[in-house]
């Protein structure tokens, strides 16, 4: 068990667990058609997950039945697919498409759309509202390759408010990540830091590329490509003081998505990659 500091002075401790492979089993594969998931949500009531692809792909949404087809195809005609990097829900079932990739930290036009739950029996729909935000602590764009500290691939709406995960792409990776609070509120809004912490030093395993939250708000699941980093006993929304997990999912691919599909169960989906991935997966939490 390693204990380090987060912001000064509270403290977390990251405990280092390893499920066996019979925790993590594979459900079906994507849709050929779907090369680059890049995040998931879940509807218990349908069984459908929805999910959309990253940048240089359309603005549609896709529902994938629980035999990996594809259920409805909705295009999004009042929104642009800059880099949507990640899929979430209200509780509400509102979901959320966030428009945030930001690889080389240049961007100036992030933002959040709100897809109203009426409008998902809908082949073409109209995003209800766009959550416009920047964060205050970035000053350049890009700023050094040293600070580059303002791409997000994960995040969840909570509590009428969306919580963000940034992806570290420093020269100098040392896992430091922020989140970041934003107001669930059409207009540009104020993106507010409310913690950081740290996975580990070594980018191709712990750079964070997906985020969750539990149906009852009492776990946060950060996804890697071969691990989730799990928070506990938090209080309010300071997640990153805590109990910090970091758990081995003993399996390595593009991990881009992740979901709880009940308090216990996730649900991850991979990109194909040379052969390998281009499915969802199941991985129960002990």
């Amino acid at each position: 068990m390693k204990k380090f500091f987060l912001l000064g002075t509270s403290l977390a401790l990251l405990a280092c667990q390893q499920q066996s492979n019979t925790d993590f089993k594979t459900l079906y594969s994507l849709p050929k058609k779907l090369k680059e998931v890049s995040g998931i949500t879940y509807f218990p009531e349908t069984n459908l997950i929805y999910t959309l692809e990253d940048s240089g792909n359309t603005n549609a949404i896709y529902a994938i039945n629980s035999e990996g087809k594809i259920a409805k195809t909705i295009t999004i005609s009042n929104a642009t697919n800059v880099d949507w990097e990640d899929i979430t829900k209200d509780k509400n079932d509102n979901i959320y498409i966030g428009d945030f990739g930001n690889n080389d930290n240049e961007r100036k036009d992030l933002c959040i759309y709100k897809i109203n739950k009426n409008q998902l029996n809908k082949d073409l729909a109209v995003a209800e509202y766009k959550v416009s935000f920047s964060y205050p602590e970035q000053t350049e764009f890009p700023p050094k390759k040293k600070e580059l500290f303002y791409d997000v691939e994960g995040f969840f709406e909570h509590g009428n408010y969306f919580y963000l995960f940034t992806k570290n792409r420093s020269k100098g990776f040392d896992g430091t990540a922020f989140i970041y609070k934003i107001p669930n509120a059409p207009g540009t809004q104020k993106a507010t830091k409310i913690g950081e912490f740290k996975t580990c030093d070594n980018y191709n395993h712990c750079v964070l590329t997906s985020a969750t939250i539990s149906p009852d708000g009492k776990k946060v699941v950060l996804l890697s490509h071969d691990k989730i980093v799990l928070f506990k006993d938090f209080k309010g929304d300071l997640f990153h003081k805590g109990s910090q997990t970091e758990i081995k999912l003993n399996h390595f691919s593009q991990k881009e998505a992740i979901v709880f599909k009940d308090n216990n169960t996730l649900l991850i989906a991979d990109e194909k990659a040379n052969k390998t991935g281009g499915n969802v997966y199941e991985f129960k939490l002990k």
